[in-house]
């Protein structure tokens, strides 16, 4: 039987820095390192679907790039795959666009195998034609103790890290992987030991949250709305942030009435979207990241030290 409440599947949240290439041919062969393993995971997703051998396919992706960067593709077709086989899509078909490298983490290579941060702001690429290349990197001051940490526990081989390099308007981010438990330490708001539970409903244009007792007995109720977020050409980004404001507020305010446990929508019941005949009511389900913002719901609950479940949206 299916359980009706279990607890987040969140193990690592994402910190993102800003790269900053030494010189342009630097930029240049971490553009075509990028090309180079779009069109690697766009082979290796082929493949995956038509049911060759893992270990063909990571021998055919190393000859190309290397092992580490092999591995880390398997993994990703094997997600397009299946993803796209739960959605009821042909992966045969499926386009990858957008440009990024990935290297998944790996404690005995000092965290990760081909991106590896050397201090909070140096970076090196293992570009397979080329070697080890160095870069700047930049990341914001909030994060430059956390990131220390990591990289300390990560050289001397405690811990791992999963990397991904991003290009967007001609720039390279770096998104690392951190786990859970470290970030938490380095963000704690509060340790939330109250005996009160608020459950929140999460709106295109309002998050509602109910506090109630053991009993059930509904002790407050509070709403935040932003309906703004969803008139035609309002930003996303702004939209986004308007809505994790507004959660912060609720979070806030539930820290300090009692609350120690928090419900959210189990998001991942929900397979597909559902739209209505209202043209209005569709473009805002379409333009409402609800699993987007489900995850940084999860983790600002986290820094307050509430309990987090989340429940079957049905209920």
């Amino acid at each position: 039987m299916v359980e009706e409440v279990r607890e987040p599947e969140l193990t690592h949240v994402t910190v993102t820095g800003r790269i900053i290439p030494l010189d342009n041919d630097s930029y240049m062969e971490l553009v075509l390192l990028a090309y180079r393993f779009r069109k690697a995971l766009v082979k290796a997703v082929k493949m995956y679907a038509k049911g060759i051998d893992k270990n063909i396919l990571v021998k055919e992706i190393t000859r190309e790039l290397n092992l580490g960067y092999a591995d880390t593709i398997c993994k990703l077709a094997k997600l397009v795959v299946e993803g796209a086989r739960n959605n009821g899509s042909k992966p045969l078909k499926i386009r990858i666009k957008k440009l990024f490298i990935a290297s998944r983490g790996f404690t005995a290579n000092k965290g990760n195998r081909n991106i590896r941060l050397l201090s909070t702001n140096e970076l090196q690429v293992n570009i397979p034609w080329k070697g080890w290349v160095k870069f700047k990197v930049a990341f914001g001051k909030q994060y430059v103790l956390l990131v220390n940490e990591l990289v300390d526990r990560a050289l001397s081989k405690k811990l791992s890290y999963t990397a991904k390099i991003v290009f967007r308007n001609g720039k390279a981010y770096l998104h690392v992987s951190v786990p859970i438990e470290l970030y938490i330490k380095h963000f704690s708001k509060g340790r939330a030991k109250g005996k009160l539970i608020a459950s929140f409903d999460s709106n295109s244009d309002r998050i509602n949250m109910v506090i109630v007792d053991r009993t059930g007995i509904i002790r407050d109720v509070k709403t935040e709305w932003f309906p703004e977020v969803t008139s035609h050409g309002f930003p996303r980004n702004k939209a986004h942030t308007l809505r994790l404001q507004a959660l912060a507020k609720l979070l806030d305010y539930a820290y300090h009435h009692g609350v120690g446990v928090v419900l959210f929508e189990d998001l991942e019941r929900i397979k597909k979207r559902r739209y209505t005949r209202s043209r209005t009511a569709n473009r805002k389900i379409t333009r409402f990241p609800k699993r987007k913002l489900l995850e940084h719901a999860v983790i600002m609950a986290l820094k307050y030290g509430f309990k987090v479940y989340l429940v079957n949206p049905v209920y």
